[in-house]
């Protein structure tokens, strides 16, 4: 840890915003080595898990230095805040989108973009997006983030305090909401696309991971092939890329495939945050935490600059949510060039970073007379 804090939490989350990002500009070539490619999971998985795990980890802080209401009120004023940049952020994203329609005249990006809802009910879709109901296409990770994170003012308390219990009382909740139907209304498919009712385990069990790490331990002596959890997490993550890589060759897949597995498998279910899904997830953290070590790798200049990205997080994924569609408007108008599709993947992780460099900067900045202050 350095500082409390483990870089490797900031590195991934710049790196799943990075991946986000690639994978929302349609025939990104990037697009081709992102988690998605490798695995049942994505960066949607990385980005939930690590939103939990961040905020148990620090509003649990306050919990213990001020108290239950303090920790409340700071929860549910982030909240607010994250409300509000989504009100701000769809707006901005829909007048980007409009004006990208007018450029490009072989597609309907404004259709792709999930906002004809706007276009046929106008009145309505204001309406329905101050509930959380109108949420278009790259706007999904954040509404569902704003209901878990005022969901964890209630439970953070039991979540510090019983944490098992409450992993368990989730876990029922996950199990139940596909087989009962639980989900929040939404505009186009009916339903929110990320399911807050299921997706709410990953969270807590971002929440979980936090208390854990805080808690002493003793270091494992065995070699990880020895190590049983080790061995079936690594195999399980082996099997889901083979898997995974196969359905780029159709043929090859169907006749490979057990009809009974294929059975099992099918359909892997984003929306209910499918068992496949998450189980490969949580193997492939485990695996991962147990091969990169706290430190040190995270200290060259590339991976310094993933780590700031994802120590904002909020801001580098808005920038990101706007600059997808400005590189799918360039990209078509460039009748999807090789160059050009490499050029804005480039450009807009260069733009994303740099805004993170911009926030330190001037967090910095902030901070030295304040320091000065107190030394004089």
């Amino acid at each position: 840890m350095l500082n409390g804090r483990d870089p490797r939490i900031d590195f991934f989350r710049g790196l799943a915003l990075i991946f986000i990002f690639w994978d929302h500009v349609p025939h990104n070539p990037f697009g081709l080595i992102t988690l998605r490619n490798f695995g049942f999971s994505d960066a949607a998985e990385v980005f939930v898990f690590l939103a939990g795990f961040a905020s148990v980890l620090a509003y649990g802080k306050v919990l213990q230095r001020e108290g239950y209401w303090m920790a409340c009120l700071k929860i549910l004023r982030r909240t607010w805040v994250l409300y509000v940049v989504h009100i701000f952020l769809l707006a901005l994203l829909m007048g980007i989108v409009f004006f990208a329609n007018s450029h490009v005249e072989t597609r309907d990006l404004v259709a792709e973009m999930g906002l004809t809802h706007f276009v046929t009910h106008p009145q309505q879709a204001l309406t329905d997006e101050l509930l959380l109901r109108f949420k278009p296409n790259l706007m999904d990770p954040l509404p569902l983030y704003i209901v878990l994170l005022a969901g964890l003012s209630v439970v953070l308390p039991l979540m510090v305090r019983a944490t098992w219990a409450v992993v368990g009382v989730s876990l029922v909740v996950y199990l139940l909401a596909p087989w009962m139907g639980w989900n929040l209304r939404a505009i186009a498919d009916g339903v929110w696309y990320f399911n807050p009712v299921t997706w709410q385990l990953l969270f807590v069990l971002g929440g979980a991971a936090a208390i854990y790490s805080q808690r002493p331990r003793e270091p494992e002596k065995r070699p990880l092939k020895r190590q049983p959890l080790f061995v079936a997490a690594a195999l399980y993550v082996l099997v889901a890329g083979v898997i995974t890589l196969s359905w780029l060759w159709p043929e090859v897949h169907d006749a490979v495939m057990p009809t009974a597995l294929s059975n099992l498998l099918y359909p892997i279910s984003k929306t209910d945050l499918s068992p496949v899904r998450l189980v490969h997830f949580l193997a492939l953290a485990y695996v991962t935490a147990k091969l990169l070590p706290e430190r040190g790798w995270t200290q060259n200049p590339l991976a310094e600059r993933v780590c700031q990205m994802g120590r904002y997080s909020l801001e580098v994924f808005c920038l990101g949510v706007v600059l997808a569609p400005l590189a799918d408007m360039l990209n078509a108008l460039a009748g999807d060039a090789m160059a050009m599709q490499l050029l804005t993947a480039l450009v807009g992780v260069v733009l994303m970073s740099a805004l993170a460099a911009w926030l330190e900067f001037n967090k910095r900045l902030n901070q030295a007379p304040r320091e000065t202050t107190l030394n004089r």
